[in-house]
């Protein structure tokens, strides 16, 4: 595996950087306006960035985990409040099932957000939740019904948006009893190896959405830190806040470090070792992340946590994308399951 961006891929991370940054929001009163939003999504839009992992024309997806993990740490880095890897994931499985998503399709999970909804029946039995989806306007989220050995796709109505920590990215709910509907087009049935695969995908961008938040955070904070004054001097040269920032710095390297093997494993990998590089990576990004979010409020002092200042923008999203497939203790409960073959002890 080489680490390295390929040309390409370096200007694929500068462009989505560039892009986020300029149409991102850059307060908490951003997050109100609709008209830089709706720039921001068309702009993306536009990008292609939402058909990434559609098929190609051979089965395989258009751009690997790789650019994709590019694009969510890039929008993660800049709080991007766009639909991003709901719509993506939704395109991935339904490439997997032999079709093509349709137009702000999502996938449904369980409240504890730990993988995809699998749905028995004609109606969904219980809540489900929608992550990162349209706020507004007609959209559908998948569900998964077994059948012969493997799941077929099937598609719920989504309600209202509903009401979440993560001020960038919207949660709509899927009421019980909703119908299910049935997915046009489907080819073949998803395998559980296509599952493991998916989900290696999810941990890949959520992790790298982590990573991406982090390094943003940072950054402001940094900044922060250089510029407020106590006793006549910049905080920032006080020993207390640079050891606080300098053990950030090795947190946001870690998870980076971490974040790039699962990416590459997405399509290089087995789906179950793909699926466990991603375990690990979102273990270590998911505590990483907590920690220097809340560092960065505790640097800001008071005014951290007010709808003054946006750093705890970025802890309400970093709290989301770890819980997002499973967050740090489902990680390790899951990887001691494979690699001790134990169901307790560690947990």
């Amino acid at each position: 595996m080489d680490t390295r961006d390929t040309p390409e891929q370096a200007e694929l991370r500068r462009t989505a950087r560039r892009l986020a940054r300029e149409l991102g929001p850059r307060s908490v009163a951003d997050l109100d306006d609709g008209k830089r939003k709706k720039r921001l999504a068309e702009a993306v839009r536009e990008a292609g960035w939402l058909e990434l992992r559609q098929d190609g024309g051979d089965g395989a997806p258009l751009a690997s985990g790789v650019e994709a993990a590019l694009i969510a740490e890039a929008l993660g880095e800049a709080v991007a409040d766009v639909p991003f890897a709901g719509p993506v994931l939704a395109e991935d499985l339904a490439r997997r099932a032999g079709t093509s998503a349709g137009d702000g399709a999502v996938v449904a999970f369980s409240p504890e957000l730990t993988g995809a909804a699998v749905v028995s029946g004609s109606t969904t039995q219980t809540g489900l939740v929608a992550v990162d989806c349209a706020a507004e306007g007609p959209a559908a989220a998948y569900v998964l019904v077994p059948e012969g050995g493997g799941f077929r796709l099937a598609q719920v109505t989504l309600d209202a948006a509903g009401k979440g920590a993560d001020l960038t990215r919207t949660l709509r709910a899927l009421p019980a009893g909703a119908p299910l509907l049935p997915v046009p087009g489907q080819s073949r049935l998803l395998t559980q190896g296509d599952l493991d695969a998916w989900a290696a995908l999810g941990l890949a961008l959520t992790s790298a959405d982590l990573v991406g938040l982090m390094r943003g955070v940072l950054d402001l904070t940094v900044g922060y830190a250089q510029e407020r004054k106590q006793y006549g001097v910049p905080i920032g040269t006080f020993q207390a806040v640079q050891h606080l920032l300098a053990e950030a710095r090795c947190l946001l390297e870690g998870a980076f470090s971490a974040a790039l093997y699962p990416a590459w494993a997405v399509d290089a990998l087995a789906p179950d070792e793909a699926q466990s590089a991603g375990r690990v990576a979102k273990a270590y990004g998911a505590r990483a992340a907590r920690t220097v979010c809340e560092t960065a409020v505790q640097v800001y002092g008071g005014m951290g946590n007010t709808w003054d200042c946006i750093v705890h923008v970025y802890l309400r999203r970093a709290l989301l994308s770890s819980r997002w497939f499973g967050d740090d203790g489902e990680q390790l409960r899951q990887l001691q399951r494979e690699r001790l073959g134990v169901t307790d002890g560690l947990s």
